[in-house]
């Protein structure tokens, strides 16, 4: 992208400047109030959920006309430093990805009262903080049942990246729709790792994948971030199908990606940047009925999914929006009664 921001164009530049000197146009003020993003570990070109991000904050730019300020994350110890230095730089609201930055946020949220900021995927309680969260569970509660479907084998799988709750939903919400299309099927789960490098580490996603479709696996998917990538690309290397995550990620490997789950973090992102310094705290809850969640059809999919498997799949849909199907939820109390971990 190009334009006159060099923040954006050049990030890294701008992460230094901000890490250099602890004395920063702290005279900025309001005038210069910026929007901002901090992208996680995996870069904001990981073809998945940084990615579907920056897309929101591009997506605003280009509709206003406005500039925003954005860093990707290079290391854990990063964090707090770059959060407090973005919000004494003057940038409001400061949107954040991930999980990880929660512990961060619940501590440097207070010193910036009159910052505002919005974190992705973790509720920090803090008068200036809006924290948006998805129901992963129901979005993959629907390509889990196009996974059953599709599958020839019986048997499918599921990578995640890190190993905590929030894709342990994912994976538990993907087994209940599997088994509500094939009772018998068999689903094989993996996590890449247990440490942030598991979002990042598409060789290891491939070799999961290649090991999944050694124990019969024809339908994978991949909830891992750029991990996820290798995965895609290993399935559709190996002659079976993937299904990718948070962004549309079907024109990859067209005809060899069933689908994908979408997260519309890019939503979450646009939102934030759109709410600007009056932005609102409290809890954002985008669901299955608000669009915050979904599956991806399109020209590169189309001759995977037959009519009767999308018929079948939008009905359940509407069963969740209307409340009559309850999917899973593993982070209300950790069990997973669709699958083993």
């Amino acid at each position: 992208m190009s334009d006159n921001n060099n923040d954006r164009e050049h990030p890294m530049t701008f992460m230094k400047s901000l890490l250099g000197a602890s004395a920063i146009a702290l005279t900025a003020g309001a005038a210069l109030a910026e929007p901002a993003i901090i992208f996680d570990l995996g870069g904001k070109f990981d073809k998945s959920f940084n990615e579907a991000a920056f897309n929101g904050a591009e997506r605003w730019a280009k509709e206003t006309g406005g500039t925003y300020k954005e860093l990707e994350m290079q290391s854990e110890a990063q964090r707090e430093q770059a959060l407090r230095r973005l919000a004494e730089s003057g940038a409001n609201p400061v949107v954040m990805t991930g999980f990880a930055f929660g512990d961060v946020l619940n501590t440097v949220a207070p010193d910036f009262p009159d910052t505002k900021f919005a974190i992705i995927d973790m509720v920090v309680d803090q008068p200036n903080v809006k924290s948006v969260v998805f129901t992963e569970h129901e979005g993959s509660y629907l390509v889990g049942m196009m996974a059953g479907l599709a599958s020839k084998t019986g048997t499918v799988g599921f990578i995640g990246g890190m190993d905590i709750p929030l894709i342990r939903r994912f994976g538990c919400g993907y087994a209940q729709g599997v088994l509500a299309a094939n009772p018998d099927a068999k689903v094989v789960l993996n996590m890449t790792g247990t440490t942030p490098a598991a979002w990042n580490d598409p060789v290891k996603g491939a070799e999961l994948a290649k090991g999944q479709k050694a124990q019969g696996a024809d339908v994978i998917y991949a909830a891992a971030g750029g991990t996820g990538v290798g995965v895609l690309q290993a399935a559709a290397d190996e002659g079976i199908l993937s299904i990718g995550v948070d962004s549309n990620q079907n024109g990859m490997h067209p005809g060899k990606v069933l689908t994908s789950m979408l997260k519309r973090v890019d939503v979450a992102v646009y939102n934030a940047f759109k709410e600007g310094v009056d932005l609102a705290p409290g809890i954002n809850v985008l669901d299955l009925k608000s669009e915050g969640v979904g599956y991806a059809m399109d020209e590169n999919n189309a001759a995977l999914v037959t009519p009767e498997m999308q018929a079948a799949v939008d009905a359940a849909a509407e069963k969740i929006k209307s409340g009559e199907l309850v999917v899973h939820d593993y982070m209300s109390d950790n069990t997973c009664p669709a699958a083993t971990f």
